[in-house]
């Protein structure tokens, strides 16, 4: 899955949603693209056994989803947080669930979890748009392409 130092590889997205459908894993990432990134952060903010935390961390982090860095020199403990490659596939999920989330909760006590678009400094709402005509993807306006439209046949 990993072939080299912070490059992730899957094929055809089996191995990444084996990855973050794992019961722990898409929560530990979520958590620490919205900035909860030591252990004992996540510990809390998940209610997760300190066994089961290592496991999956270190788990993700040999995938190439998590570097980890020490931010005490006194005692192993340590930050952690998402490979450049890991964002690349894993934030596009986590902010289409987190505001698929918020839109569709029952529940008026759920986090709001606000965006910011670094690029131009200001708030977003990330959509999926087409890449010809611009406007936005609906799950109802997308199907694969037939081998006569030019897909996989």
């Amino acid at each position: 899955m990993s072939d080299r130092q912070g490059h992730v590889t899957f094929q055809h997205g089996q191995e990444f949603l084996a990855a973050i459908s794992e019961r722990w894993n898409y929560q530990i990432l979520r958590e620490v693209f919205f900035g909860v990134g030591r252990f004992g952060e996540l510990k809390r903010a998940l209610g997760i056994s300190a066994n089961i935390l290592t496991a999956r961390l270190n788990s993700l982090t040999e995938l190439g989803l998590l570097t980890k860095r020490a931010y005490r020199s006194d005692k192993p403990w340590y930050e952690y947080e998402l490979t450049d490659s890991a964002r690349e596939l894993v934030v596009p999920a986590i902010a289409a669930i987190a505001r698929w989330a918020e839109t569709h909760a029952t529940d008026t006590d759920i986090t709001q979890h606000p965006l910011m678009h670094t690029a131009c400094g200001n708030p977003t709402n990330p959509y999926l748009a087409c890449s010809s005509c611009h406007e936005p993807v609906e799950a109802s306006t997308l199907r694969p392409m037939s081998a006569e439209e030019g897909g996989a046949g």
